[in-house]
């Protein structure tokens, strides 16, 4: 997948679940990919999708950041943003390394789509759709900045009337 899907993948699950760690979810989204230059940089070549895009070793992360140790919940969620990576690049046609001690790789949906293919798009579209609708059947008390509530506004004595009528039409 693009940089692009994962980060809209990674931000708008993150955005339902926990807001304030979007930027951590989606750095840690991209990091498979960013990690293999630093690697290069540092002169040790390394194929992509290989050794930073291990299934194993990113769901080892996450999980031991979310119940074990973290500062404020920013490593479990850039581990939970590779992890995001990991599984949307193992919907692709090579797949990704399930672990470091087997040869095979893994591949979810039967490892049918390539990078660039429109199916890339949709399957990021359906997953922002699905985190609004998610968001919104809950209750939605998270972070949205641009959706605003102008009924509660008015109703909390926030705003007034011209303000509320001029603007509960507006969507963004």
């Amino acid at each position: 997948m693009k940089w692009l899907n994962h980060t809209l993948i990674a931000g708008a699950i993150c955005a339902v679940i926990s807001p304030p760690h979007v930027a951590a979810c989606v750095a840690g989204a991209t990091a498979p990919d960013w990690m293999e230059y630093v690697y290069k940089l540092s002169g040790k070549h390394i194929k992509h999708r290989g050794s930073t895009h291990v299934f194993t070793h990113w769901i080892i992360a996450a999980i031991a950041f979310t119940f074990i140790w973290d500062y404020h919940g920013i490593l479990a969620a850039f581990a939970w943003g590779g992890v995001s990576h990991v599984l949307t690049d193992a919907m692709t046609v090579s797949g990704v390394p399930f672990s470091p001690y087997s040869d095979r790789r893994f591949h979810l949906f039967g490892g049918r789509f390539r990078t660039g293919d429109p199916v890339e798009y949709a399957i990021s579209a359906s997953v922002i759709m699905a985190s609004i609708g998610f968001n919104h059947i809950t209750g939605g008390q998270g972070f949205a900045p641009f959706f605003y509530d102008w009924g509660g506004l008015y109703n909390q004595g926030l705003i007034d009337g011209l303000e509320w009528k001029t603007n509960r039409f507006r969507l963004i």
